[in-house]
């Protein structure tokens, strides 16, 4: 037993070292500018942009091969950031400063599902010969889910209304105007 025990010791031991040598001479070193680059942008591996994931996406800025303005759900504010980043002059006024996102006629909807299949952020939910909808909080306008639908029922619609999340959500204080003639409507009473 005692033999064993001592055997599997000098195995790590062994193990750790050969490992320990191998993460510091077989380790790539990354390029810090795209590092920077990809804490930057939205992480959300949508690919908007042309590319599989922001890591590429990042690498291509940092190397000079794409424009600031590649990134449709960073929107302005991160075609700015990047340019200031970058030390590169951009017009914004090329940029589409209105937010869109997927909207589904659910008329023309038949539920085959081929839409929540291309989704890079899960936000159409519906079942198979279902209708389907758009959670539009969570959309980043990628438009992938209109190339494969085979009613053309998804439209890309600008965002109008704001919905309501759980950070946005106010509930009225006890007592105030707005609470009282929620319970009348009710019926609930004091």
């Amino acid at each position: 037993m005692l033999i064993a025990a001592a055997a599997l010791a000098v195995l790590g031991l062994f193990l750790g070292v050969v490992l320990s040598m191998a993460a510091r001479f077989l380790s790539v070193e990354s390029d810090p500018l795209a590092d920077e680059l990809e804490q930057m942008l939205p992480n959300l591996q949508c690919g908007q942009c042309g590319f599989v994931g922001c890591r590429p996406a990042a690498e291509a800025l940092s190397a000079g091969e794409i424009e600031v303005t590649l990134c449709p759900p960073g929107g302005v504010a991160l075609a700015a950031k990047l340019a200031e980043k970058l030390h590169v002059e951009i017009d914004l006024s090329k940029m589409d400063h209105e937010p869109l996102v997927a909207f589904v006629h659910e008329e023309r909807c038949i539920g085959c599902t081929k839409c929540i299949l291309v989704c890079p952020t899960d936000c159409i939910i519906g079942a198979p010969k279902k209708l389907h909808t758009v959670i539009a909080s969570a959309c980043v306008g990628g438009a992938a889910c209109i190339e494969v639908c085979p009613t053309d029922c998804i439209e890309m619609v600008p965002v109008t209304i704001k919905e309501a999340n759980v950070q946005s959500w106010k509930w009225p204080k006890p007592g105030s105007p707005q609470s009282t003639s929620s319970q009348r409507a009710t019926g609930s009473a004091d």
